[in-house]
This record gives C-alpha cells, sequence and structure tokens, in this order.
C-alpha cells in the first residue's frame, strides 16, 4: 500500500515538474524484453530474491546501454544482523518478524561481482545511514548495515 501512495506522490512531483517520467512496480521478469529504460531503481529488493543472478541478468536487459542502476540492499555483517533483523523486526517491530533472512544479504563485493557479471561498472558505493531520533536518512561512507551501488551498464 505504501508503494502505491509513494508512486502517486511521485507522478504528482513529476506532472508540478513538467516532468516525462512513467512510473513502474513490476519485477523484471514481469516486463517486456524488448523495452529499455535509462534508469532502473532496485531499492532494498535484492535481500529478498531467490536468485540474485538471474534477477540481476533481468535487469540488464531492459536496461539501455550507458544506462544508471542503483542497488540499494543490506551488507551481511553483524551489524546489520542486529540493527535489521534484531532491532528493526524484533525490538521496534517497523518490519513484520521474518521479513529478512540475514543470510541473503549480501556484501558490497558480492553484489559488485554480480553486476560486473552481467557488463555493468560501478560508478560509486556509499553507505545510508538511518537516523532513527529525525527519522531521516543520509549518504555516509559506513557500509557495515545499508549501502547503495550506482552502476552503469557498458
Amino acid at each position: 500500500m505504501h508503494l502505491q501512495k509513494n508512486i502517486k506522490v511521485a507522478e504528482l512531483h513529476s506532472k508540478k515538474n513538467n516532468l516525462s517520467i512513467n512510473y513502474l512496480n513490476k519485477s523484471p521478469e514481469q516486463l517486456k524484453n524488448f523495452e529499455e529504460y535509462d534508469v532502473i531503481l532496485n531499492l532494498e529488493i535484492v535481500e529478498h530474491v531467490e536468485n540474485v543472478n538471474l534477477y540481476i541478468q533481468s535487469c540488464q536487459k531492459l536496461i539501455k546501454k550507458n544506462g544508471i542502476m542503483f542497488t540499494a540492499t543490506i551488507n551481511r555483517t553483524f551489524t546489520s544482523y542486529i540493527k535489521a533483523i534484531i532491532g528493526a523486526e524484533y525490538i521496534l517491530r517497523w518490519l513484520p518478524i521474518g521479513t529478512h533472512d540475514w543470510n541473503k544479504f549480501l556484501k558490497p563485493e558480492e553484489l559488485e561481482k554480480y553486476l560486473s557479471d552481467k557488463k555493468f561498472k560501478t560508478l560509486d558505493v556509499s553507505g545510508l545511514e538511518f537516523n532513527p531520533i529525525f527519522r531521516k536518512w543520509k549518504r555516509s561512507a559506513n557500509l557495515s548495515v545499508n549501502y547503495i551501488i550506482c552502476s552503469q551498464k557498458i
């Protein structure tokens, strides 16, 4: 439900700013292979898919040459287990218990390898930190929990 609300807000923003953006909420396998996109946002998805290699391959087929893909996920560290699973699911109850499987979390170098194997060049790797007091996210050098990789199809 939140995703549909977010898409509606984004559509209003793009209309207000006279931007031509087509927002889609579909898995890459649901899209036709002949469609190509300039940008793909994989935000908090890869830690939930069964076959990361197939998922990245499906995205690769859908992005134009030199297109940009942002992939945000959770690192497989002790800190991420404490914060993303114990903290977010069991203590704070921000997510239903069982939302995450720590074994599906990817280290940045593992995700970069998946991307490189599918002809993506890493442009940037940044950490994402959440401040629970101000309820705000910020970009950081800390990759221990959340991180985002910006890559380009070559």
